[in-house]
């Protein structure tokens, strides 16, 4: 594997102008729609900078993006005895940066914004395939507390 170690990035909070590179990362880690991001992404930015959602992104030097981390408060997190918990919703960075610690450098910004915010934890999941991220989340201080598997069964 290799890395351009020439790329310039900085961590910020996301912007206006971010919204089709924020989509286009989004679309990477759920492979969906683009109009169905770009749909949410609109909604974000409506409402402002609400209490209990944040989202901070890579920015390269060439005006581009090259990753992401979406935080929401919920009300419930496996595991935690707090009211009210920060959890990573999605987590994001292109494969062109991996290994560059800049998935790091997400998750501390979260841990900053949590931690000036009042919260003691942040949560975070990933899908029970997903190895990669499993050991990306142990090697940054997460403590694995539940595997569940979910069902839904469609009625009518």
């Amino acid at each position: 594997m290799s890395f351009n170690l020439n790329i310039l990035v900085k961590v910020r909070t996301v912007d206006i102008i971010d919204r089709n590179e924020w989509a286009r990362m989004r679309n990477s880690l759920w492979p969906d729609s683009i109009a169905g991001h770009l749909n949410e992404i609109e909604r974000y930015f409506a409402q402002g900078e609400i209490d209990g959602e944040k989202v901070f992104v890579l920015a390269r030097d060439n005006g581009k993006l090259g990753g992401f981390i979406e935080l929401k408060v919920r009300n419930y997190a496996e595991g935690s005895q707090s009211a009210q918990v920060p959890y990573v919703e999605g987590w994001y960075v292109d494969r062109d940066l991996r290994g560059c610690g800049y998935g790091r450098q997400l998750i501390e910004i979260a841990e900053i914004w949590a931690l000036e915010n009042g919260f003691k934890e942040l949560a975070s999941d990933a899908e029970l395939n997903n190895l990669a991220s499993i050991t990306a989340h142990k090697a940054l201080g997460f403590q694995e507390v539940e595997r569940i598997v979910c069902f839904l069964k469609k009625l009518g």
